[in-house]
């Protein structure tokens, strides 16, 4: 079976949300960030990523990872891609072309949209988004934003997807990312393609499930 190591809160939840549109079963291992403890080490701390239990699974000590049948994976974008791979579908590339355009798109997300988002997300998250230095991140990063938000806007006008003329990982993968910058309409507003399929993304029942999950954590 497969096993999801990290909390529904953390880059986990894209491997989650993937999971239940393949409709995998799956055990989940709620691995907690270190950072959120004040002693991750301590007998009675919570599995986390120092703990030795989670190390010995993945040495690196980064969630998510997933062991699917002993293969252990890392990353959180690219299990998501393996997934679809070896489980198929509608979401999976149909052609070796479409393959290459998930992937092409997958590392565009992950190297010029997420280091800008995860920003805001995690100036909102350590509480800082009211003072002057994290208003002026999220300025910051918002801006360097605009242009990602403008390709992709223009990608989709297309057909509403990413890749093909159907919902797949590449949807999945970027929807995730694209997420963190929420708290930014004006993004959203000045690209409505990125608007409308963000919240088509959103609208499908697995992204439901996931965020419930979600947010039954504690913060």
């Amino acid at each position: 079976m497969l096993t999801i190591y990290g909390v529904y809160r953390s880059r986990a939840s894209r491997n989650y949300w993937l999971a239940g549109e393949l409709g995998l079963p799956f055990a989940s291992v709620p691995v907690i960030q270190a950072r959120r403890l004040d002693d991750p080490l301590a007998a009675d701390a919570p599995l986390n990523t120092r703990s030795p239990d989670f190390l010995a699974v993945n040495p690196t000590g980064l969630i998510p990872c997933i062991d699917d049948g002993g293969f252990v994976m890392t990353e959180s974008l690219a299990i998501n891609l393996y997934l679809a791979r070896k489980h198929g579908g509608p979401l999976a590339g149909r052609t070796v072309t479409e393959e290459a355009e998930m992937l092409q798109w997958t590392m565009w997300a992950a190297t010029e949209v997420e280091p800008h988002a995860v920003k805001i997300i995690l100036a909102l998250d350590t509480r800082v988004a009211q003072s002057e230095q994290g208003r002026l991140a999220i300025r910051g990063a918002a801006k360097a934003l605009k242009t990602s938000f403008q390709r992709l806007d223009a990608h989709l006008a297309a057909t509403g997807h990413v890749v093909g003329d159907r919902f797949t990982v590449a949807d999945l993968n970027l929807a995730e990312v694209f997420r963190y910058a929420m708290s930014e309409p004006q993004l959203f507003d000045a690209a409505p393609n990125v608007k409308a399929w963000l919240a088509a993304c959103q609208a499908r029942p697995a992204f439901k499930a996931m965020m419930a999950a979600r947010l039954c954590e504690p913060e």
